[in-house]
């Protein structure tokens, strides 16, 4: 059984993704800094008839995230496909960004996914097989008024994926991305919509759209699950859009 780690696994496009790979036979390490949510999920996908572990980290802090993946090895077995889902928003107009907003989007959204590929890596090399998919956002290829801290953070996802994909590649490992449109039903969603200048935006987001509905977690999840597994194992350095032809 192959042994996947999710990161922002308590909810949304996390959990939505723990439980699809679960339902494929994979065992999960469902992580989250909330530990509480990370754990709801475990247990369903347990009660499912999956493996599950919850997992407690700052993707950020390099000895939390290390601690994580030793507890996740040590339980289910060594990690060869890492989904990083973990992440934060915001929005700011540029000429108000602070120095301090700017540091704690790329502290969260860049480091920590640089920090976990590289703590999780040594079990792909051993095994000579990996599946690394990373979440990036639409906004990283389109932009996104007030929220260049975000966009700018989710882009160098995006070029960080081709770099490993070039590095990675012959050790047999994949990398790609997803850059998801507005997905309804998480945490940054719920967020998001609930600011007052946002609240309007909704409908014209949806209609803006060939397929003229909001994402759901479940559609990133399906495509996340054929990214991992051994049917794309040709497919790498990859930007895989799910966003409705949003973007195109």
């Amino acid at each position: 059984m192959k042994v996947a780690l999710v990161t922002g696994a308590a909810a949304g496009i996390g959990a939505a993704i723990a439980r699809r790979l679960a339902h494929d036979g994979i065992a999960i390490g469902v992580l989250d800094i909330l530990i509480d949510d990370a754990t709801r999920v475990a247990r369903e996908i347990v009660a499912a008839g999956g493996r599950a572990i919850p997992l407690q980290a700052s993707i950020a802090d390099r000895e939390q995230v290390k601690a994580a993946v030793a507890t996740l090895r040590a339980t289910l077995g060594p990690v060869t496909i890492l989904v990083n889902n973990a992440g934060i928003t915001g929005f700011v107009p540029f000429k108000e960004l602070t120095d301090e907003q700017w540091d704690r989007m790329m502290q969260i959204n860049l480091k920590g996914t640089f920090i976990v590929t590289q703590v999780v890596l040594p079990d792909m090399e051993a095994a000579g097989w990996g599946r690394i998919v990373n979440i990036s956002s639409s906004s990283a290829q389109s932009g996104s008024a007030r929220m260049a801290h975000y966009s700018a953070s989710k882009g160098a996802i995006i070029a960080l994926t081709k770099t490993l994909a070039q590095e990675l590649g012959p050790l047999g490992i994949t990398c790609n991305n997803i850059p998801p449109r507005f997905v309804m039903n998480t945490t940054m969603s719920d967020y998001s919509f609930s600011l007052p200048e946002m609240r309007d935006r909704l409908e014209p987001m949806i209609l803006a759209g060939p397929i003229r509905r909001p994402g759901a977690p479940e559609d990133i999840a399906g495509a996340c699950a054929w990214l991992v597994s051994e049917e794309a194992g040709y497919v790498t350095g990859q930007t895989i859009g799910v966003n409705g032809g949003r973007y195109i």
